[in-house]
């Protein structure tokens, strides 16, 4: 259950590594696996030698697409809560995540980092 506050992990390579969840668009009181809510950037992900004290900043803000403290879209993929499918099957997991999209439903990232569950 993702409620206001939660602290979720960003699984895709849009430069996002934590999030917090500041409004669901489902219009419950919690969000499930799948279902769309509105995010903050809380910790930006640092990407390989670029941004070494050696390497350039540029090239680690051009392969960041977002930035602490922009507000974006997601969809969650994995809750701690256990959700039931319908043939019985219990899906439980060790964390919260989402994936980053825009507004028309297309992912930020172009890559995801983990698995998530086809339901």
């Amino acid at each position: 259950m993702i409620q206001l506050k939660t602290m979720l992990n960003c699984i895709d390579n849009s430069g996002a590594s934590i999030v917090e969840c500041v409004a669901n668009l489902r219009m419950k009181r919690h969000a499930k696996i799948g279902d769309r809510i509105i995010v903050v950037v809380q910790k930006q992900r640092n990407f390989g030698e670029g941004s070494g004290p050696g390497g350039s900043a540029a090239s680690t803000a051009a392969a960041n697409k977002v930035r602490r403290g922009d507000i974006r879209h997601a969809i969650v993929v994995r809750t701690k809560k256990k959700l039931q499918r319908k043939d019985g099957m219990v899906v439980r997991f060790d964390d919260n995540a989402c994936v980053l999209i825009n507004k028309a439903g297309e992912p930020l990232g172009t890559r995801l980092t983990s698995e998530f569950p086809l339901i």
